[in-house]
């Protein structure tokens, strides 16, 4: 049995990873934390979880769990992953999983020195609209992929955003970007799910409206090894009618369409033009939990490992740090 404990039982976890750890097979969640002790009392209340906790260390010592999810901003996830690891908890951390790949790096160093597993939430590889595009793919529907366009245009305040009481997602010491580390990274794991090894990847970032810290215009590009070509666009100040969210795979006879937040994939070639719509999970991520948890019990693969991460930070890092 994998006995969860969720450390940050913030807006993420209340509909789209929370509840479904009491509904995967052999899993469940006995406790979570908040710093804010409130808080986690009406979380656990809420969701009918046994135990609450303001402080993780207490939470991983007291409460029976075996196995962790980090759900708090980004600039603690290698602090709690961490300790947990240290304590020989398997660890399931949001993303992105660090706020660069300095620290993706260290906490790579720190699952090889421990006995215990970790997995990072990149959970549209279990998403069937987003295996259904993998599908396409693999049975080259649309030919030979030549081209990649992404495009991800968003107002100041971006609807695709959970509030938050303090907007840390455009705060670099927390985020460690702007609204580009908060979406494109489940934009650019589908990419290296999709396309394997990148060869090469460059891009740069400005802060164009400077009405946050964070830069708010990213572009980049990625070379994949099989030749596959990536170019991307993100800008979180355009006009709200303007705002744009999709992605185009092109290839020698014909091309795929989707939007990554969005619920259908269209295809099209000389003999076909299909679209098919989605209804996603009443819990976004219980697809990902449920490959976890196979994992965590030794009867499956790692859905997501930190190596594949620490190469998604790395295009990040190099599309944002270019100036």
């Amino acid at each position: 049995m994998i006995n969860w404990g969720i450390i940050g039982c913030g807006d993420v976890t209340e509909l789209k990873s929370g509840p479904a750890f009491k509904k995967v097979a052999d899993s469940d969640l006995l406790a979570v934390m908040r710093r804010d002790a409130a808080k986690a009392a009406d979380y656990a209340s809420r969701h009918r979880v046994g135990k609450w906790y303001s402080d993780a260390d207490k939470m991983m010592a007291e409460a029976g769990v075996n196995a962790i999810y980090i759900a708090t901003p980004p600039s603690s996830h290698l602090e709690y992953a961490l300790s947990a690891l240290e304590k020989g908890f398997n660890v399931y951390v949001e993303k992105p999983v660090t706020r660069n790949a300095d620290e993706a790096r260290a906490m790579a160093a720190a699952v090889k020195q421990s006995n215990a597993k970790l997995t990072v939430a990149h959970y549209r590889r279990a998403v069937p609209m987003f295996l259904m595009v993998k599908d396409l793919l693999d049975k080259q529907k649309i030919g030979e992929v030549r081209t990649v366009q992404i495009r991800m245009w968003q107002s100041r305040k971006p609807k695709l955003i959970a509030e938050s009481e303090t907007n840390w997602r455009v705060l670099p010491e927390f985020s460690g970007g702007g609204y580009f580390h908060d979406l494109a990274p489940h934009q650019l794991d589908l990419m290296l799910y999709y396309f394997g090894e990148p060869e090469k990847y460059h891009g740069f970032s400005l802060n164009q409206s400077a009405s946050t810290p964070a830069d708010d215009h990213v572009c980049g590009e990625i070379l994949f090894k099989n030749k596959v070509v990536v170019n991307g666009s993100w800008c979180f100040s355009v006009a709200e009618s303007l705002t744009t969210d999709t992605c185009e795979i092109i290839g020698t006879k014909g091309k795929i369409t989707f939007p990554f937040f969005g619920n259908y994939v269209t295809w099209k070639t000389d003999t076909e033009d299909e679209t098919v719509t989605f209804k996603h999970p009443q819990h976004i991520q219980q697809p990902m939990i449920e490959k976890i948890v196979t994992y965590f019990k030794n009867e499956g693969p790692n859905p997501c490992s930190i190596d594949e991460a620490i190469v998604l930070m790395d295009i990040m890092d190099s599309f944002t740090k270019t100036k």
